[in-house]
């Protein structure tokens, strides 16, 4: 597949400058599992061939933790496609779509439980959902 430049380098400079780690929806996630008395890990490489990276892991418990953007991931609910570039952006949105399903399928595959949410969720939501899981893992392994 043929790859689509930017539509200008000022684009390319303006995008590049977008956080990928440490966003706001991550933080507010991270505050609230702090909160609930959770400890995690940050930004760990759970993947190397493809290396990936999540957001929030529980290593011992083999949970992987992504906060996805509603552009950059194509939330069904608030994304937007560029009316400039448009084919550029399509492309760009569609290969991080693909890239997540291959990392939740490698992830699955060796034993790890995965947990993605969206940045509009509300992190406490979000929190509570990965309380659960961690509860219901912890139960299956006193079994």
């Amino acid at each position: 597949m043929e790859r689509i430049q930017p539509s200008s380098q000022a684009a390319s400079s303006r995008m590049a400058r977008v956080r990928q780690t440490g966003t706001n929806a991550e933080m507010a996630l991270r505050r609230e599992l702090y909160r609930m008395g959770l400890r995690y890990r940050v930004n760990v490489q759970v993947l190397q061939k493809p290396r990936r990276l999540a957001d929030v892991v529980f290593p011992r418990l083999k949970i992987a933790v992504f906060v996805d953007g509603c552009f950059w991931h194509g939330c069904p609910e608030h994304s937007t496609w560029p009316k400039r570039n448009a084919e550029f952006w399509k492309q760009k949105i569609e290969s991080n779509q693909a890239r997540d399903t291959d990392t939740d399928t490698r992830l699955r595959e060796i034993g790890w439980t995965v947990l993605r949410f969206w940045e509009h969720e509300l992190p406490v939501t979000a929190a509570n959902t990965v309380k659960s899981v961690i509860d219901a893992i912890k139960l299956r392994c006193q079994e």
